[in-house]
């Protein structure tokens, strides 16, 4: 029999050397203790319980604790929020876009519509200025001529600003047709007053002038007729035919004063009859769309 039968951790037993294995502790034997997690109890009716801390630290955890009432949440960061009930929400503004402008109600009192108004007050002057002396002082018929041109520059700057600056408005669509048809109808009944201009002459232009203008409210609830080149030019040689009538001018210049008024009359005759034309189409083509 061997010197010992037993021993220590590597000692030989039975000539073979074997280890023994060391003796489990009685912590280690146990099993793992499991705690109970106490249950949350529902918390008194009217009362809002606080969110978990780890939701209120760290919104990764995907606990959002409901806002109390009458509080607006603010939503979490990326999340549109939808817009209370009754509450209409502003359109998102795109990026780079301009704004627009309010639009603005255009005055009556602007300098279009003040220079239309001088114009109506100028004709008195004018047909006094005209008539003066019996109209044969040659300083009354220039400072007629005057009032005239200044009358007639008026007619083109007030329809420029109105439309350049946004001044149009109806008063000065009603008004400055009237103006101007006051200011040539009233150079043209004093040329014939006078005796130097046939009243056929003023007659014709005048109720072309008339008829047009009668013609522009006809249509005006379907369009407006734009002012072609024909009708450009007539104005612009109606103004020098009568401009040229009313300077004391010397007799071989005279054929000057007729050979306008004639052109000028032709002119207003032609464009008043294309007018009429385009009046009775843009008409038409108004009540087929209403119609339709």
């Amino acid at each position: 029999m061997s010197s010992a039968a037993t021993g220590g951790p590597g000692e030989t037993v039975g000539g073979e050397d074997c280890v023994r294995e060391p003796e489990q502790t009685e912590a280690a034997a146990q099993p793992p203790t499991v705690r109970a997690v106490p249950a949350i109890p529902d918390p008194p009716a009217g009362v809002v319980p606080d969110p978990p801390a780890r939701a209120a630290a760290d919104p990764s955890a995907g606990v959002v604790a409901d806002p109390p009432i009458g509080v607006v949440a603010d939503p979490p960061i990326g999340v549109v929020a939808d817009p209370p009930t009754g509450v209409v929400a502003d359109p998102p503004t795109r990026k780079g876009a301009p704004e627009l402008p309010e639009r603005t109600e255009v005055p009556l009192l602007n300098v279009a519509n003040l220079l239309t108004l001088t114009r109506l007050v100028l004709v008195p002057v004018f047909l006094m200025a005209l008539f003066a002396e019996g109209g044969t002082h040659t300083g009354w018929r220039l400072g007629a001529f005057a009032v005239f041109v200044v009358a007639s520059i008026t007619d083109h700057v007030d329809g420029r600003l109105a439309r350049k600056h946004g001044l149009i408005t109806d008063f000065g669509k009603i008004v400055d047709p009237i103006a101007d048809k006051a200011l040539t109808g009233a150079a043209l009944v004093g040329l014939s007053v006078l005796g130097e201009l046939p009243w056929w002459f003023t007659l014709v232009i005048a109720a072309r002038e008339v008829g047009v203008t009668l013609l522009r409210f006809w249509v005006i609830r379907h369009g407006v007729i734009p002012a072609s080149r024909g009708g450009k030019l007539k104005t612009l040689t109606q103004v020098f035919a009568i401009g040229a009538f009313l300077l004391p001018l010397p007799h071989w210049l005279t054929p000057v004063a007729w050979i306008s008024m004639w052109l000028a009359l032709v002119l207003t005759v032609v464009t008043g009859v294309d007018y009429v034309v385009r009046a009775v189409r843009l008409r038409a083509r108004g009540l087929r769309a209403v119609a339709s």
